[in-house]
């Protein structure tokens, strides 16, 4: 995510070069602040911005339809001061998520509440034409489906889908069990059939950006995506944590057992491999177990907060993978004396978190959020 050094207490700069930078600012509080609104003189106190400076980016968001009144507060002697609000349905962005064997798409408002959803089959090993024309189709029935977007601002589409892939160039490598993606550019392809900017970033990156988002804390945490396939997203210190190479998260593949069975990967004994047998028997305290093996290898190795599960094998069965999934990392915690054991929640809705969060690639440098999403040309 990004360093919000300069995102809530004190340091807009009143420069000219950063105007931006500082309108970003505003509409991020704007947004944080929801229907109930923010007054100019605690823009200018979060911000740090002068009030001349806050209200000349107030009156351009108002101006660009961004911004718009949402009442006054009561007088404590003085003049009332008008509340500021965020206006959801000024932009919107699309989100896709490119599983394996389906397409989800959400188109969400400023806000990042979606306001149309679409899911679709799709066969990732397809010719690469053949999907991202699926993907190009699901972007314009989005935006036909959705009111009055003719009339307003589509951001951009984030795309998320199983890696690894690089995010900066939007370039795939290659995607477990589909190798001939690899060197794909996804990015420029899928820009070129849409006319819009596109973001690419793995799934379980995506999934993670939008839950800390809607958390609004800065908790380290992992989330676990048990779908088609095994990853993670991590959220270090604040930040969306995509490594040098930005292949972090390919939590699957780890190896748990030396000589197991063969993984899509080309390993053998990858967590992902072992997870997935078990829950394609039917044996949901085998997955969980094997699942809860890697959860914790990762709090020892991480000293995180918390563990998120999400994707729809878990969606099927959240008790089961909860419960399974915090003894053993409360087993691991009394055995290593490390105190509290960390929390285990499910994230919800299936893999729609997924799609939720790549629309939020393209949303969070609209806020001033660079670093955490992506940078759309």
């Amino acid at each position: 995510m990004v360093n919000r050094s300069n995102s809530r207490s004190g340091g807009g700069a009143n420069l000219p070069a950063l105007r931006h930078h500082n309108a970003s600012l505003v509409l991020d509080l704007l947004r944080a602040a929801g229907e109930q609104g923010i007054s100019r003189l605690e823009l200018a106190e979060r911000t740090g911005l002068t009030p001349q400076a806050v209200s000349k980016i107030t009156a351009r968001l108002r101006a660009e339809g961004l911004a718009a009144e949402a009442g006054r507060l009561a007088s404590t002697g003085g003049k009332p001061r008008t509340v500021l609000r965020l206006v959801p349905g000024a932009g919107y962005a699309v989100g896709l998520h490119l599983d394996r064997d389906e397409l989800t798409a959400v188109l969400a408002d400023l806000a990042g509440t979606p306001v149309a959803t679409q899911t679709a089959p799709l066969d990732l090993g397809a010719p690469a034409a053949e999907v991202v024309a699926t993907a190009a189709r699901a972007v314009q029935t989005l935006r036909a489906a959705a009111p009055r977007t003719e009339d307003h601002r589509v951001f951009g589409v984030g795309v998320a889908l199983p890696g690894p892939l690089d995010h900066r160039s939007g370039v795939l490598h290659r995607v477990t069990g589909f190798p001939q993606w690899d060197g794909y550019p996804l990015r420029d392809t899928l820009t070129e059939a849409t006319g819009l900017p596109v973001v690419v970033d793995k799934d379980t990156n995506a999934a993670a950006l939008g839950l800390a988002l809607r958390a609004g804390d800065e908790a380290d945490f992992a989330y676990l995506h048990l779908g088609t396939g095994l990853g993670a997203g991590l959220v270090l210190g604040g930040a969306l944590h995509r490594g040098a190479r930005t292949g972090a998260g390919e939590f699957g593949h780890q190896t748990l057992q030396l000589d197991g069975p063969p993984c899509g990967c080309g390993g053998r004994g990858c967590i992902e491999a072992l997870c997935l047998a078990a829950a394609a028997r039917g044996d949901i305290a085998e997955a969980a177990r094997v699942l809860g093996a890697g959860a914790a290898n990762l709090v020892g190795l991480l000293d995180i907060e918390r563990v998120v599960l999400g994707g729809r094998t878990v969606a099927a069965d959240e008790d089961a993978y909860v419960s399974g999934v915090r003894a053993v990392i409360e087993e691991r915690a009394r055995r290593d004396g490390t105190g509290d054991p960390v929390p285990v929640g499910v994230a919800g809705g299936g893999d729609r978190p997924v799609a939720e969060g790549a629309a939020q690639l393209v949303l969070a440098p609209v806020f001033g959020r660079a670093g955490e999403g992506g940078e759309p040309d």
